[in-house]
């Protein structure tokens, strides 16, 4: 009996606590540095909380996946074409391809894109990869790099461009040069815009959300990853894409507080 109510006070502990302090017995922790950009990292691998991906068929907004699932929290996660729902990124799911940018008929005959098709479906993605024991690594790698010995894709998703260790602008078709002369930018990578990031560090998980308060260029958020000290880190979806729902938290980027519809997220059980 003593157990039991031990356990009923941890958990209502970890259901009110200030999202500014420390999950203790969570299995993440939100924090808010500088104001207007939340960081929040995955307690561990050990958890039994799991982080996956999650797609849907019919465009959903962040909060309806949130509610739904009845999850600990869902974020944005990779790039979609709003016109005919399809994906322009990658998503596994347990070892299963689920979205693959190449069944998207507007993307692959746009002959303006043909040229850079391999830049676009080579982008990076977060990897969550699994050996036969069970053990769980992290990565952020280009869609095509091979994965390390003994492991396989469990999960990943896939957006861009990476950050860091590397700004990946034009060699991920995220801005194009000609002449030395930026000619084109997708994602509104050179303008100040919500952000929403993935990193690594020492094989835990960080997401960073920079809101419309504190709006960031691709490259201001990259600075800011590598300030963290992160090893890998790669953006997410951005804009009024950007948006995370848990118990505590809830944030939307969309013009007049109106809520994006999307097609992937990552979501921690």
């Amino acid at each position: 009996m003593i157990i039991r109510i031990i356990i009923c006070f941890l958990f209502l502990i970890c259901l009110s606590i200030s999202p500014n302090m420390a999950y203790a017995s969570c299995p993440y922790k939100i924090v808010q540095e500088p104001k207007g950009v939340y960081i929040i990292e995955i307690a561990s691998t050990k958890t039994r909380a799991k982080l996956q991906p999650v797609i849907v068929s019919d465009l959903e907004t962040n909060f309806d996946v949130y509610k739904r699932l009845r999850s600990r929290f869902v974020v944005n996660a990779g790039f979609f074409d709003p016109k005919n729902q399809k994906t322009v990124s990658y998503v596994t799911i347990d070892g299963k391809v689920v979205l693959d940018p190449k069944q998207n008929e507007s993307l692959m005959s746009n002959a303006a894109l043909k040229p850079y098709l391999p830049k676009i479906l080579n982008r990076s993605e977060f990897r969550i990869l699994e050996d036969n024991k069970g053990k769980i690594l992290y990565d952020i790698a280009s869609h095509n790099d091979a994965v390390p010995d003994g492991y396989i894709i469990k999960h990943s998703i896939q957006a861009g461009p990476m950050l860091v260790p590397v700004l990946k602008l034009e060699e991920e078709f995220f801005i194009l040069k000609r002449d030395g002369k930026i000619i084109s930018e997708s994602a509104s990578s050179l303008h100040k815009y919500a952000r929403t990031a993935i990193g690594i560090k020492n094989n835990r998980v960080f997401i960073i959300i920079a809101t419309n308060d504190a709006p960031m260029t691709l490259e201001e958020l990259a600075n800011f990853a590598r300030n963290m000290g992160l090893e890998k880190a790669m953006a997410f979806d951005g804009g009024g894409s950007t948006s995370f729902d848990s118990q505590e938290l809830h944030i939307i980027s969309e013009k007049d507080n109106q809520a994006r519809k999307l097609k992937s997220f990552l979501m921690l059980k």
